[in-house]
């Protein structure tokens, strides 16, 4: 153990001319040395600010891009809402026929989340994103030939093919917004890109019910059955195909805007360290994914079964009065509602804790559900379209509080989460019991499916481990004109 030096003997290590100068280093040089460090301390602080602006500037610009992305693919969804009024008139189809639509649909969230997944683990995200989006456009490009042929089948497997892109960019880009900025406001985060999604689903109704509604024989008729001649229901299949090009047309220009534009995403090594993190933990420790799921599942029963159905109920002769066509912008004001609504859950969260307001929200589904089953006329249409704004911030919500905690982890609970989705399908169960007590009284199935959500956010949302979190820390994925 070295001692120090005595007065004019170097320490070891140290060169004597090194030692020489420091000897005849007066006060005036001490204090300029230290307003050097100072200065370059300084420097160095500022660089790092600029960097954590710049970073914050690049997220900034791919959350305008999902935004983007979220709205088309909400578009695209809830123009289903208009597909089974029409389709139901158009092959003379009962409630549960006619919702084998949604069927279909959601059934590609089970069959195709686990393999996007790992389609995402394996490209990252930004090539998910691009891959998801020219798939929809294949989806929708797919009407044209079943509007040709007239058959139900062929619109099913349309919407398969749709439905399963969409899966993709669900799976990539509801955990991308979750960890691209502090997990603190990740639920604030993604309610407000998913007001985006809402945007879309408000606007879907009236276009759907502009091109497909008011440009068909059945959905300018008046309340109740239709009974249509061949060639107007080959006039009314056909009335799908301009709807479905356009948007395979924005599709295929977006899918170029995503992969010419920069966007953060998890470095090469980031992606293979999370790879051996997820080795050493399971999912069946986080309960608050493991009961998240089924709450994603359930939710989505009524979401869709609501949706669904709603121009019909308002139709009726007890409720509205009124054709289909009429009854269609009132599903844009449920849509509204939920963008609405999720803008509004954007800046309460800052505020009040996600689970205290998915309590209040489920609640407020239930009372309002059972009051449009018991009441007639304008109450009960207005009670069914007010569970929009319920609606609004349940979905996004269940899947931060089911990936929090998760770290490397996060790919994986998200694709089940995103699996979840599934849910929707079911809502051809409400179309069962519509045809055997009446489409007023099968509203009871969503009012159950709240009481599942009221406790998923009182209880099962409660975080036992957490994880340490992902980060975008690679450098930001560039288009082929920024490479």
């Amino acid at each position: 153990m070295h001692r120090a030096g005595k007065a004019g003997r170097p320490h070891p290590g140290q060169t004597a001319s090194t030692h020489r100068v420091r000897r005849r280093m007066t006060p005036e040089h001490e204090q300029a040395q230290l307003a050097q460090r100072h200065y370059e301390g300084d420097c160095m602080s500022i660089t790092a600010g600029h960097a954590a602006s710049g970073t914050s500037k690049r997220y900034g610009a791919a959350l305008v891009v999902l935004a983007t992305v979220f709205f088309m693919w909400g578009f695209a969804t809830v123009l289903n809402d208009i597909l089974v009024p029409h389709l139901k008139a158009v092959f003379s189809l009962n409630y549960g026929q006619a919702l084998l639509i949604q069927f279909v649909f959601y059934l590609a969230y089970l069959l195709m989340s686990l393999p996007a997944a790992k389609l995402l683990e394996r490209v990252g995200y930004k090539p998910s994103l691009v891959s998801g989006l020219m798939g929809m456009a294949l989806g929708a490009l797919l009407f044209v030939p079943a509007a040709a042929f007239g058959s139900f089948g062929v619109f099913l497997v349309a919407l398969f093919v749709l439905a399963s892109a969409i899966t993709l960019l669900q799976v990539a880009a509801n955990p991308y917004v979750a960890v691209v900025g502090p997990a603190e406001s990740s639920s604030s985060r993604l309610n407000l890109v998913q007001a985006f999604n809402s945007a879309g689903t408000m606007v879907a109704p009236l276009f759907g019910g502009i091109l497909i509604l008011r440009r068909s024989a059945s959905g300018t008729a008046g309340p109740g059955a239709v009974a249509l001649t061949s060639a107007q229901r080959a006039a009314d299949a056909q009335a799908v195909e301009l709807p479905y090009v356009l948007i395979a047309v924005v599709l295929l220009a977006l899918a170029v805007l995503v992969w010419w534009v920069r966007m953060p995403d998890l470095a090469a090594e980031n992606r293979r360290a999370a790879r051996e993190e997820r080795k050493r933990h399971s999912l069946w420790a986080h309960p608050n994914l493991v009961f998240g799921v089924p709450a994603i599942f359930i939710y989505l029963i009524a979401e869709i079964g609501i949706g669904s159905t709603l121009v019909n109920f308002i139709s009726m002769p007890e409720i509205g009065h009124m054709s289909t066509a009429d009854a269609s912008p009132y599903v844009s004001i449920f849509w509204g509602g939920a963008m609405v609504g999720r803008f509004l859950g954007a800046l309460v969260m800052r505020k009040v804790s996600a689970e205290r307001v998915l309590a209040v929200v489920s609640i407020g589904a239930l009372v309002l559900t059972l009051t449009a089953i018991g009441a007639k006329g304008p109450l009960a249409m207005w009670c069914l379209i007010a569970v929009g704004l319920c609606h609004s911030v349940m979905f996004p919500t269940i899947f931060t509080l089911g990936i929090k905690g998760l770290g490397a982890l996060t790919e994986e609970g998200s694709g089940l989460l995103i699996m979840a989705i599934a849910g929707g399908a079911l809502s051809a169960l409400q179309g069962v019991i519509a045809d055997r007590v009446g489409l007023q009284l099968s509203y009871l199935l969503p009012a159950a499916c709240y009481v599942y959500v009221l406790f998923y956010a009182v209880w099962g949302s409660r975080v036992r481990e957490v994880l340490p979190n992902e980060s975008l820390t690679g450098p930001p994925q560039a288009g082929p004109h920024q490479a």
